[in-house]
């Protein structure tokens, strides 16, 4: 084979070679479409200025918030919410403490009992009322003989007979001797017996 005839050959070939390039190219192909460009709102921020992060910000995890501590109250007496209410109505003949006690007149219960409505309270809650303020230490101490006794105004009902004054004294006497008892009674420990040892056999 000579020069010549290669030179056609290799001539041939590459038309073979175009033609099936043409063919496997689309005729019409059309030119796929850029989207649109949106214009960027105008830029506000001063020269320099670092750039606003308009994202949302992600939830922060809220604070462990520590529970509430529930405190839990002993319930109020009802009989210190009945004295409570005559120390603020006659704060003159039930004084709040630290002021003394001062002797109540004699009958004084009956004066409250025709109060009792206005008071919003019953004979039952001023009755216990009265035994629990008439009892104890400050009003037996203010029960000395010829002492001014007091009505619901604080205006002067009499005075407090000998045989009150000796009765308050021996009441609050009674209540000393009983405070000094317990005292002195020491709280017996219980000690515990040793075991017996138990004996060796051989001995």
């Amino acid at each position: 084979m000579g020069f010549e005839q290669l030179a056609e050959l290799k001539e041939q070939l590459a038309k073979e070679q175009q033609a099936k390039r043409a063919q496997a190219k689309p005729k019409h192909a059309k030119p796929v479409a850029k989207p649109p460009r949106v214009p960027r709102p105008a830029d506000t921020r001063p020269t320099g200025a670092r750039p606003v992060d308009t994202r949302p910000a992600a939830p922060r995890p809220a604070a462990a918030r520590p529970a509430p501590v529930v405190v839990k109250s002993k319930p109020v007496d009802p009989v210190v919410l009945t004295i409570g209410k005559l120390q603020k109505r006659f704060p003159k003949a039930f004084p709040k403490n630290p002021s003394p006690k001062v002797p109540l007149k004699i009958g004084i219960f009956e004066d409250l009992l025709a109060q009792a409505t206005e008071l919003a309270l019953s004979e039952t809650e001023l009755r216990a009322a009265i035994k629990i303020w008439c009892r104890g230490s400050r009003y037996w101490t203010s029960m000395v003989a010829g002492a001014v006794r007091v009505d619901l105004s604080g205006e002067e009902a009499g005075r407090v007979s000998p045989e009150d004054g000796v009765r308050a004294l021996k009441l609050e006497e009674g209540r000393l001797a009983r405070v000094a008892s317990k005292a002195a009674v020491p709280e017996k420990a219980a000690v515990p017996e040793k075991p017996p040892v138990p004996e060796k056999i051989g001995e």
